[in-house]
């Protein structure tokens, strides 16, 4: 009995401490079950733009890691996802949605423009003086000045339509630096800039450039001279002095570099830019490399090398997608597309057309001759370039090419269509970059041959002010004609092209090229109603191109470019309400926060 009542006892005990193990086991799993539905960052109390067709607008997200766990209708679900350590963002009434995707820039170029001298704008002394001592804290002693290019909006307001008509061609009476006007600040600094026009009509060295050149007392061909016969240090082109400065200048230093990258990369994230499409040059690759390994790489870079290094890419191995240097997939740095170039640009009648250019009955432009990369590419010809896109077929990559001008335009999609009719397979990824003038019988071409057009929104807001002088205003009618495009079912992608061209200043901040393609005006608005209105597109198709299709361009379409449960936590929130201003009110929008994958890289205002 006793045994028996001991036995009992002990049953109960173990049944009591099952029971309470399998409780504990229960709260246990419940509260991992809290947990795994706790996100890192919450957003809230706003209106989410997802830029998905079947739920395009939402409440708040939850983020957790770096991926979006959880999209809501209503404040109320967020607090499911709320945790001790969530940090919770009211997005008090402001716009959640996408992050931009820059389809076209120039890193290397942007960098430059911002560290070093930019005299895009500059046409008088005092201007000169402000850029150079604006940039000097960027310049380590004794590394030089270059770069420069002014005058490009001397003739022209910045921004603004021409003043007259033939403003451009008949302009007279420019500004000559002279040395003497920043000597003072660079003793010890050479200075070498230049006009806007290509090749250079002018040069500018200061008294350090010239010392290092061993022309502070020479005078050559084509040097101006003050009134004592002293160098102005104005050099005009074709002079011998230009080679023999050149020969003197030492290239950039390795951490010049990288600051200039970094520099780049604080304007993306406060732009709102989680993804950039870049024309990559050198050993730019290296260098993001180092930035992303010692975290500093706050968006997403996807490389796009020249066209003529196809065959060194496919000799090396290099697949598309890869990681410059360990080859793996990775969504933060990798090599994408290829480069290539049939024509010039507008701004220095390069651009190749059908027809003459209106202010140069004698010329319609011309091929492309060389890239920086390589001097020795060339397309005189289509077999050429068809050979360059053959050769990177082999490697599975995708070409996207520049083409300006009516004809440039139409042979580049005509090369495609050749390239599809002999080796077959889908186009998919190709691109014809810029598309500035189109011929009405090619705009249904892009989507028959399922070619991606790439456009620079915001050239249109510059180049207006000389475009019709250019090539008249029936053409012009075909300019920028991103209606014509998208109703002939283009796919389209949005890129800035920054930081622009020897002609002209671009920005990548997202409201430039909205206000472009929505309203078509200048940065003053004008001309009223828009410049060929019949071309403008709306908002929802802006943000598209600007979102989901540069993701798509990339074939990550399916983890980045849209708000849903899975994808990539790349998004930004807009101080405002798109949907809901006037279209003339986009250029006053800002960026309040940046993130990229799952981390805030950028806040304006406190949140």
């Amino acid at each position: 009995m006793k045994l028996a009542k001991k036995s009992g006892f002990l049953g109960l005990a173990v049944i009591g401490l099952l029971l309470s193990a399998c409780a504990e086991q229960a709260a246990d799993e419940t509260q991992n079950a809290m947990n795994s539905n706790v996100a890192d960052v919450v957003f809230k109390g706003g209106d989410v733009y997802t830029v998905e067709e079947s739920h395009p607008w939402a409440k708040g997200v939850a983020v957790k890691g770096n991926e979006i766990v959880a999209i809501f209708n209503d404040d109320a679900e967020a607090d499911a996802y709320i945790g001790d350590n969530t940090r919770v963002i009211d997005l008090k009434g402001r716009m959640l949605m996408p992050g931009f995707v820059d389809g076209h820039s120039h890193l290397n170029g942007a960098g430059a423009q911002l560290n070093d001298a930019n005299l895009l704008k500059v046409a008088d002394d005092a201007a000169l003086r402000a850029e150079i001592e604006r940039i000097l804290p960027n310049i380590p002693e004794g590394e030089w000045i270059t770069r420069g290019l002014w005058g490009a909006y001397e003739a022209w307001g910045a921004g603004e339509a021409a003043v007259d008509a033939g403003a451009g061609a008949n302009f007279t009476g420019r500004w000559k630096p002279n040395r003497s006007t920043i000597d003072d600040l660079t003793p010890n600094t050479p200075v070498f800039v230049s006009s806007f026009e290509r090749p250079a009509e002018l040069h500018l060295a200061n008294t350090a450039a010239l010392r290092a050149a061993g022309l502070e007392n020479e005078i050559l061909e084509g040097m101006a001279t003050n009134e004592d016969g002293s160098p102005t240090g104005l050099i005009e082109k074709g002079s011998p002095a230009i080679e023999r400065i050149r020969a003197v200048i030492t290239p950039k230093s390795h951490e010049r570099i990288l600051n200039e990258i970094r520099s780049t990369l604080k304007r993306m994230r406060e732009n709102g830019i989680v993804d950039v499409h870049d024309i990559t040059h050198g050993n730019y690759p290296e260098y993001y490399t180092e930035l992303q390994e010692a975290g500093e790489l706050t968006t997403r870079i996807w490389m796009r090398a020249d066209l003529a290094r196809a065959k060194e890419f496919n000799d090396a191995g290099i697949k598309m997608g890869t990681h410059p240097v360990t080859r793996l997939k990775d969504h933060y740095l990798r090599w994408g597309a290829y480069k290539g170039y049939i024509d010039g640009i507008m701004g220095n009648h390069s651009a190749l057309f059908f027809e003459p250019y209106t202010d140069r009955p004698d010329y319609s432009g011309r091929y492309r001759h060389h890239t920086s990369d390589h001097p020795e590419y060339e397309t005189e010809n289509m077999d050429k370039m068809y050979a360059y896109l053959l050769e990177a077929n082999k490697g599975g990559f995708k070409a996207n090419v520049h083409a300006i001008g009516t004809k440039g335009v139409s042979l580049m999609l005509d090369t495609y269509e050749r390239l599809q009719n002999d080796v077959g397979g889908s186009l998919e990824g190709y691109r014809v970059i810029h598309n500035q003038v189109v011929r009405p019988s090619d705009f249904p071409r892009f989507n028959q041959l399922g070619v991606i057009a790439e456009i620079n929104p915001y050239h249109l807001s510059d180049d207006m002010r000389w475009m019709e002088e250019r090539i008249g205003v029936e053409r012009s009618k075909g300019a920028y004609a991103f209606n014509s495009l998208l109703s002939n079912g283009s796919t389209l992608v949005f890129g800035s092209d920054w930081p622009g061209t020897n002609a002209a200043e671009y920005y990548n901040h997202p409201k430039y090229l909205l206000n472009a393609a929505v309203n078509r005006t200048t940065l003053q608005g004008t001309p009223e109603g828009g410049w060929n209105p019949q071309e403008k597109i709306s908002l929802a198709d802006s943000i598209v191109a600007y979102t989901i299709n540069g993701a798509n361009a990339t074939f990550e379409g399916d983890v980045r470019g849209s708000l849903k449960v899975g994808k990539l936590a790349d998004m930004v929130i807009i101080d405002r309400n798109l949907f809901n201003i006037q279209p003339a009110d986009l250029i006053n929008m800002e960026i309040d926060l940046t993130m990229v994958d799952g981390n805030v890289v950028y806040e304006r205002v406190e949140n």
